[in-house]
Parts: structure tokens; C-alpha cells; sequence
């Protein structure tokens, strides 16, 4: 070994001059080692604060996934809501709920079934509207199919209970609309027939008055044609009753003899003739002394009946007092059947729930 290597050989300037390198090196190194652990804190601390910042984000992000759900969840509770229950309320409470919701495609989602809702309570006051309108003019076969065709929209699973109301609803309504038609068409027939049976009565009735009258009226002219041929005789018969004066070989005096329009004259040669007003004509010829009588019984048109007037008779239905339905008619029956249509019509039925309906018929 080298003797100058070894400090112990050193002189005291080589000593001192080692020293302070010695002090140089072990500071350098010092400095050195320091540096690096400051470093390695540096990056502990730079590493930590970034696992922070990464825990950090993942718990931000795990509470906005769990607002989205939660939101989500809310919509489509409020949505369910919503459909049973399509009020404006509850369809407010829905479409606000929607705008919480973040993700663009479950949002588009939720917003077309907000616009189905609001289409499908369109359809449904749309059929209600339609069976209302129906009821109240139940004979009008244009409504009816209206209210048929609005019915038929109702294709939704929430509208089936509604469906099925106003399909039953309907289908009452045109029972009770062609129960009155038939009933109305019944009694028109009747009240036609009756009609009809009533006139022949009439009219038989009055041929019977008429053909009677004529032979009351033959058989009064024959009996008064009967009494004058009597009273002919009798006055042309010598001795008895009254009687025509009679002078042979001078001139005769005869006296008239008046019996209910008839006169007889005496011997002289002439005719006694009885005249009495038929429709019969009849000559009797009654020979006596030196006379004749001779009784004709002329012309008479008999009785003729005048036309009694005719009576018409006024059917009505009043609502609160008011006469609200009335009409016309010739004959009784016909005015009852339109009052009974009219009060059993759907209309009428209906606004008997809430007024005073009151009806009738009386001569026009």
C-alpha cells in the first residue's frame, strides 16, 4: 500500500486539505441523499392527492348514477300514476319529473309516453262526448254510428274498464231507441186499424141511418097514401062521411076534402089526387059513383146528414212546465202514440233525472 495514501502519513497541510474534501464529500453526499428523499415525498404526496381526486370522482359518480336511477324511478312512478289516473295534475307531476332525468335516451322514453297519454285522454273525452250526445237524441242512427267509431279508438289496456262503460252504455241506449220505435210503430198500426175499423163503423152506421130513413120514409108516404085513399073513399062514397052533394040532372057541387096535402074532387068527372113528396112513386086509382081518385105519390130526396166537424187532438210533453214536444194529430190514438214515443224516447229519459217532466193530450 502506498504509504502517501494512507491519512496517518499525511502531513498536517495534507490533513487539513483531506479534511475539508472529506467534509465536501460527506455533504455532497448528505445533500444528495436528502434531495432524494424530498423527491420521493414529493411523489408520495403527488400520489395521494391523485388517489383522492380518483376516490373522489368515483364517489361523485357513483351519487349521480344514484340520482339518475332514483330519478328515473320517480318518472316512472309518477308516470304509472299518470296513465290510471290521467288527470292535468298528475300529468304535470310527470312531465316535471322528466326534465330531472338525465340520460337522453330514457328521457325521450319517458316524453313519448307522456304524449300517449295525452293522445289517449283525447280519444277517451272524445267517446264520452260521442255516447252523450247519442243519449240524448237516441233515434238519430248518425250519432249512433259516431259514438261507435269514437268508441273503437279506445285501444289502450287503461281505457278497456271506460271501453266497456260506454259500449254498455250505448248498447241500453239503442235498446230503449228501438224498443219506442217498435212500440210506436205498434200502436201506429193499431190505432190504423182502429181507425180504419172505426170508419167502416161509421160509414155502416150511416148507410144503416140512411136506408132506414128511407123506408121510415116508404112507409110513412104508403101509410099516408093508405089514409088518403081511405078519406078518397069515403068522400066519394054516397051516404057516408063527408061527401060530395050530387043532383042528378043538374050541376054538381063537390066540396074539397084536404087530407095532409091531398085533394079530392067530386062526381064531375075529375081525378082526386094525393100528393106526397118520395123517393117511391105509387098510383092508386079508387073508382066511386061517377068519379076517381087517383093518388100519386111524387118525388122526395129524403134526409141528408151533415158532417159533424171534425175534432183534432194535440200530444205534448212538458219539461218544468214548459211545453217543450207538441204535435197535431186527426184522431186520438195518433196523438197518445206520439206521447208515449216522445216520453219513452232516451232524451226525455234523461232529463227526467234532473226536471219535472209532465205530458198529455187534449182537443186541439
Amino acid at each position: 500500500m502506498n504509504k502517501n495514501l494512507n491519512p496517518l502519513n499525511w502531513t498536517k497541510k495534507q490533513q487539513i486539505i483531506g479534511g475539508a474534501v472529506a467534509i465536501v464529500l460527506i455533504g455532497g453526499v448528505t445533500t444528495g441523499v436528502v434531495n432524494h428523499a424530498n423527491h420521493q415525498a414529493k411523489e408520495r404526496k403527488i400520489e395521494a392527492l391523485k388517489n383522492k381526486k380518483i376516490k373522489l370522482c368515483k364517489v361523485r359518480d357513483e351519487k349521480a348514477r344514484n340520482l339518475e336511477k332514483t330519478n328515473e324511478a320517480d318518472s316512472k312512478k309518477l308516470l304509472d300514476i299518470a296513465e290510471k289516473t290521467p288527470t292535468d295534475k298528475s300529468i304535470k307531476l310527470a312531465e316535471d319529473s322528466i326534465l330531472k332525468v338525465k340520460n337522453a335516451e330514457v328521457k325521450k322514453e319517458f316524453d313519448n309516453q307522456v304524449v300517449g297519454i295525452k293522445n289517449r285522454v283525447k280519444l277517451e273525452n272524445e267517446a264520452k262526448t260521442a255516447v252523450s250526445n247519442y243519449q240524448k237524441d237516441a233515434m238519430n242512427q248518425n250519432k249512433y254510428k259516431t259514438a261507435q267509431q269514437a268508441i273503437s279508438k279506445l285501444t289502450s289496456s287503461y281505457s278497456k274498464g271506460l271501453k266497456d262503460s260506454l259500449n254498455e252504455q250505448l248498447a241500453t241506449s239503442k235498446k230503449q231507441s228501438d224498443d219506442a220505435i217498435k212500440a210506436q210503430q205498434g200502436k201506429s198500426a193499431s190505432d190504423s186499424k182502429a181507425k180504419t175499423a172505426d170508419t167502416n163503423k161509421q160509414q155502416s152506421g150511416s148507410t144503416e141511418a140512411t136506408n132506414g130513413n128511407s123506408n121510415n120514409a116508404n112507409v110513412a108516404s104508403n101509410t099516408q097514401i093508405t089514409a088518403n085513399n081511405d078519406v078518397a073513399s069515403g068522400s066519394n062514397s054516397y051516404g057516408g062521411g063527408s061527401q060530395n052533394n050530387y043532383s042528378p040532372g043538374g050541376s054538381n057541387t063537390s066540396q074539397n076534402n084536404a087530407n095532409s096535402g091531398s085533394s079530392n074532387q067530386g062526381n064531375s068527372g075529375k081525378n082526386n089526387s094525393n100528393s106526397n113528396s118520395n123517393t117511391n112513386t105509387n098510383t092508386n086509382t079508387n073508382t066511386g059513383g061517377n068519379g076517381s081518385n087517383t093518388n100519386n105519390n111524387g118525388s122526395n130526396g129524403g134526409n141528408n146528414n151533415n158532417n159533424q166537424p171534425q175534432i183534432r187532438y194535440v200530444g205534448w210533453v212538458s219539461v218544468d212546465g214548459v211545453r217543450r214536444y207538441s204535435q197535431t194529430f186527426n184522431a186520438l190514438g195518433e196523438a197518445q202514440s206520439y206521447v208515449d214515443a216522445t216520453v219513452n224516447s232516451a232524451e226525455v229519459i234523461n232529463l227526467g233525472f234532473e226536471h219535472s217532466i209532465r205530458y198529455g193530450v187534449e182537443p186541439a
